[in-house]
């Protein structure tokens, strides 16, 4: 039954003790565990701190990008916009110039067509004048072999002649 009813002695003993160390831990190790403590509470407020700052900031930063996202986006749909545009333009451009082209070579073509016919025309017409003036004399000679038909032909040019 000692263990359970220690003696006076030992209780003042176990006083003094823990009072002492009471007193050493007081002096030497009370502040510096207590500094320890305030710091490791103060970093991990400053931690709690920078980690809601880097939430607001990714909060921010996926605004942000969510909006250069946006912008991307309309600058591509304005940049394909145009680029139809100018496709279209030159397409539009190009049709003009091959229609234009196409034009002018039927002109020309028209043109040459009516050269050559106005030439076949005139070489006919010569070729015709040719002909004619050939079957003429050979009539004339023809008619005129006789020298009575010769005069008569002579005379009647001269009253005709007269007469206008």
């Amino acid at each position: 039954m000692e263990l359970v009813q220690p003696g006076l002695g030992l209780i003042i003993w176990m006083t003094v003790t823990f009072s002492l160390l009471l007193w050493i831990l007081a002096k030497f190790a009370w502040k510096p565990i207590m500094k320890g403590l305030k710091e490791r509470e103060d970093s991990i407020d400053e931690a709690l701190n920078a980690a809601n700052t880097a939430r607001e900031e990714m909060k921010e930063l996926k605004f942000s990008n969510e909006g250069l996202l946006k912008e991307a986006k309309e600058e591509r749909d304005n940049i394909l916009r145009d680029a139809r545009h100018v496709k279209e333009s030159i397409i539009e451009e190009a049709k003009a110039k091959a229609g234009e082209e196409a034009n002018r070579i039927v002109e020309s073509a028209k043109e040459s067509i009516h050269n050559e016919k106005m030439a076949v025309i005139h070489e006919m017409k010569n070729e015709l004048a040719s002909l004619s003036i050939e079957i003429a004399e050979k009539i004339l000679k023809e008619e005129l072999s006789a020298k009575d038909k010769h005069k008569a032909l002579i005379k009647r040019l001269i009253n005709e002649v007269s007469n206008n």
